[in-house]
């Protein structure tokens, strides 16, 4: 009768036990999943409102990952606690897509379509003061897009200089196919060395002009006017206000357990709480401009750059309105294209006008600067084909 009673007790904590166990994991999913569903509402939250939606669109890779893993665990064990985490991964779909793609169908080409090879690519000053560790990392920058032979190529962070061996400018227009050129500095030194942005197309530029953000900053947005057949394109080139993140803040990043007080990790962590603060709300002033620009456009767009932010934002959701993200359209895989601390990110982009149709979509992920370059095939209806 003991031994019975002693076992019966035994059974009851076990249960207490697991039951806890089961509502605390539940806990936690809820917590996750809430979460999930707030980054997926920051992409119509102005950062200049309530910055702090800006945070949970970064977070949105490592949220979706943990949601992942609770329905794979809660499949695992047979419950349905797992429509919480499916629930707020399905119903955030349009940030899911264009994070992952798995294109498994080639889009059709439309017939008597103008092909148009573009590539984007923040170059970080080509690698001018070797953060690569690699001397020869300037000549694999040309050498990849001699590789790619695109019709529209898209320089961010483009810098050239005067001085032998720096002058970027004239190697490429030397090296590669696309000579008609628009470049606009936002910084020049010494008469000789230009910091800026750069377009470079085989097909002749009928206007330009600069799009210039009221406050103090170097990035920039530039639009070219291509005549491609009977036919005008606009091509935007854009690069957002960066985070601006300095060295010790990638090295706390990267190590918060280096700080040796509490008092150095609360100030780094302020420090990089505020650069992501001010980045957020600069870029929400700056995409405002831009997309106010694009739909006034007379022309169909393809837009290139660095936005700085990825898909779940309110940067990508203001830009990206009545347009195809050449990615979703046919990329595969992870989008990532930061090439950098959170290797995760997607934040560089190719958005383009619905009466063209994208194929072959690749991200270029050679070490050549923090950002790859990303290129695609866009195929532009012929001028009849659009009424």
């Amino acid at each position: 009768m003991g031994n019975t009673l002693t076992h019966t007790s035994a059974v009851a904590g076990k249960k207490i036990k697991r039951s806890f166990l089961f509502k605390f994991i539940v806990f936690l999913n809820v917590g996750v999943a809430a979460l999930l569903l707030l980054s997926h509402v920051s992409s119509y939250i102005n950062p200049s409102s309530f910055w702090l939606a800006s945070l949970m669109a970064l977070a949105f890779p490592g949220l979706l990952l943990v949601n992942l893993l609770f329905i794979l665990y809660w499949l695992l064990i047979k419950s349905r606690a797992l429509f919480l985490s499916l629930f707020a991964v399905l119903i955030g779909f349009d940030n899911l897509r264009s994070q992952v793609q798995l294109n498994l169908f080639k889009n059709e080409v439309p017939a008597q379509a103008q092909k148009l090879r573009v590539l984007s690519f923040n170059a970080r000053l080509f690698d001018l003061y070797n953060w690569t560790g690699n001397p020869k990392t300037r000549d694999k920058i040309f050498k990849m897009v001699q590789d790619e032979t695109p019709d529209i190529l898209c320089f961010q962070e483009f810098y050239t200089s005067s001085k032998p061996g720096r002058n970027n400018l004239d190697t490429l227009l030397h090296l590669q196919k696309a000579k008609n050129l628009h470049v606009a500095y936002t910084e020049t030194l010494r008469n000789s060395d230009h910091w800026g942005i750069a377009t470079f197309s085989t097909y002749p530029v009928v206007g330009k002009g600069n799009i210039l953000f009221h406050e103090e900053t170097n990035n920039l947005c530039i639009f070219t006017d291509l005549k491609i057949g009977q036919d005008t394109v606009r091509v935007y080139n854009v690069h957002f206000q960066s985070n601006r993140f300095k060295r010790e803040d990638y090295e706390f990043l990267g190590n918060p357990n280096a700080k040796p007080s509490n008092d150095e990790k609360i100030t780094a962590s302020r420090n990089i709480i505020r650069r992501l603060q001010v980045g957020a709300m600069k870029r929400a002033g700056q995409v405002k401009v831009v997309s106010d620009h694009i739909k006034n456009s007379p022309y169909p767009v393809i837009v290139c750059g660095d936005f700085n932010d990825p898909p779940a934002s309110f940067t990508y959701n203001r830009i990206s309105k009545g347009l195809k993200d050449a990615f979703v359209e046919s990329g595969w895989g992870l989008g990532n294209t930061y090439n950098g601390l959170f290797s995760v990110l997607r934040i560089d982009y190719l958005l383009h006008d619905p009466r063209m149709v994208g194929s072959g979509y690749r991200t270029i992920r050679q070490n050549l600067s923090d950002h790859y370059a990303i290129v695609s095939d866009l195929w532009l209806k012929p001028a009849q084909a659009k009424r």
